[in-house]
This record gives structure tokens, sequence and C-alpha cells, in this order.
């Protein structure tokens, strides 16, 4: 069982440690500083790394900056993209920031 899940199209950013932060809903904001989480991925909730949980920090989604969106190895406009699919609507986010610990 995983802690968290990624999609697919993240797993090689994770990996490759390009990507050190997710944005989440307050229904998984409960993590906490220097927790280590089994990630899998979305679709198919195969392992493929453990993180450690850096910080959670509440962040409003008009509060997103350029170094939010290169944490997330994007540009901030395909962040806000991303963000507004996933969570439509929600203007009230977690960024968790992670170190990858282990790859599988």
């Amino acid at each position: 069982m995983n802690d968290i899940t990624f999609f697919q199209r993240f797993e090689s950013d994770i990996v490759a440690g390009r990507k050190t932060i997710t944005l989440r809903d307050a229904s998984e904001s409960h993590f906490t500083t220097g927790q280590q989480l089994r990630v899998g991925r979305y679709e198919d909730d195969v392992y493929f790394c453990t993180i450690e949980v850096i910080s959670v920090t509440p962040v409003m989604l008009d509060e997103l900056t350029q170094e939010h969106a290169r944490q997330e190895n994007m540009t901030l406009p395909q962040l806000k993209e991303v963000i507004a699919d996933i969570y439509p609507g929600l203007t009230a986010l977690y960024a968790i920031v992670f170190r990858l610990v282990t790859a599988a």
C-alpha cells in the first residue's frame, strides 16, 4: 500500500529529483516533516520510490510563484493549468516539499 500517489507523467521527474514539491488539497495536508512516504502511480498504484517530507505549508492558488513552478519542473502558467485540471475551482492548497530517499 502506498502513502501518496502521483500521475505517471510525473514519475521520471520525481525519480530524477527535478520535481521536489507537490500541491495538494486539504485531504492530503496531514503529512508531517520527516515522514517517509511510499509513492505509487495514480493510474495503477505501482510503487516507484520513497520520499521524505521536508515541509507542508498552506498556499493560495493566486500566491503560487515561479519558485513553486520550478520545484514542479514546469512554468507557472503550466502549473496553474495542471492545478485547475486536478482541483477545479479550488484556491486553497498545501505545498508539500519533499526529497527523494530511494527509487524502486
